[in-house]
């Protein structure tokens, strides 16, 4: 059994860790706080205008669009758009996350075909993705221009000029799909990976079980000068709000993972506690053998 001296030790160094999980925890609370209400509040207003433009562009026929950002070609060049944290501490986010993208390029993958022929692009926002992935996945090109985003306090400012980009590229043809990859925030204690696809827009799928679908509406202005410009302002804003859902889930993930972290602490100090009492009881009663051991030699003189 450990000495009386080495298991204060380990009390003393559980209590300071404990410590700097529990502030870690109210910081992450007091964060989520305010990227919960960020997501809560667009997240209505962005899928309702996503389920706009998708009705929008099932009515268009195919290569219709005009803008050009619903056009389906074959798909060569693929960019992924990978979204996770600068920091660790926060459970299995950053690994979900990883385990996506894997699930994306291994063999049997949607890209894979294309990541072996070397046409995969990969675009990072934040670090922790970027750190694992660059290690394996050398045949794709690595975009690590906007790895700080996710480290400071931003606004559609700042991922509007990333949307643009890549919508920009799409038109130009660069890329013939390009992907999301992110954390769909649900609460602290739940947030669902997800693979979302942001450029050809997807066109709006009929109800199970009705084959012949098609809506139609009367369009004031036309439909041409509608799409024109709804479709870049819908665009951006589904952009952000993928930014704003991984920056909650960051959050949700990091409280509960110093919430455990806490709890076991907890438990590891009541056992050390326990074995502190037992090494305590064992040397006192040590002691008390020795003083009466020698007590009886010095009655026996």
């Amino acid at each position: 059994m450990a000495n009386l001296k080495e298991v204060r030790d380990r009390i003393q160094s559980v209590n300071s860790t404990q410590q700097i999980t529990k502030a870690m925890k109210l910081v992450a609370a007091s964060k989520l706080r305010r990227a919960q209400q960020a997501i809560t509040q667009l997240r209505p207003y962005s899928e309702k205008l996503n389920s706009i433009l998708s009705n929008i562009m099932l009515t268009i026929e195919e290569g219709a669009d005009e803008s050009g950002y619903s056009n389906e070609r074959q798909v060569n060049k693929v960019c992924l758009v990978v979204i996770s944290s600068n920091r660790g501490l926060c459970g299995a986010y950053n690994s979900n996350v990883i385990k996506q993208v894997i699930g994306l390029l291994e063999k049997g993958g949607k890209y894979h075909n294309q990541y072996e022929a070397g046409n995969v692009s990969m675009l990072f926002i934040g670090k922790k993705a970027y750190d694992i992935l660059k290690k394996t996945y050398t045949k794709a090109t690595l975009i690590t221009d906007y790895l700080e985003i996710v480290g400071k306090d931003f606004s559609s400012q700042d991922s509007m000029p990333i949307a643009e980009m890549l919508m920009q590229q799409y038109l130009e043809a660069d890329y013939d799909a390009i992907d999301i990859v992110y954390a769909k925030f649900r609460n602290a204690a739940m947030q669902e990976y997800e693979v979302e696809q942001f450029l050809p827009i997807a066109k709006a799928e009929a109800p199970e079980g009705q084959e012949d679908f098609s809506v139609d509406f009367i369009f004031e202005p036309p439909k041409e000068d509608l799409l024109e410009y709804l479709t870049p302002t819908i665009l951006k804003t589904q952009f952000h709000k993928t930014i704003l859902d991984s920056n909650a889930s960051e959050h949700g993930a990091r409280m509960t993972a110093m919430d455990k972290a806490s709890e076991n602490a907890d438990e590891l100090l009541r056992e050390l506690k326990i074995n502190y009492n037992k090494a305590r009881q064992e040397a006192i009663t040590t002691e008390l053998g020795e003083i009466v051991g020698g007590a009886a030699a010095l009655e026996s003189q």
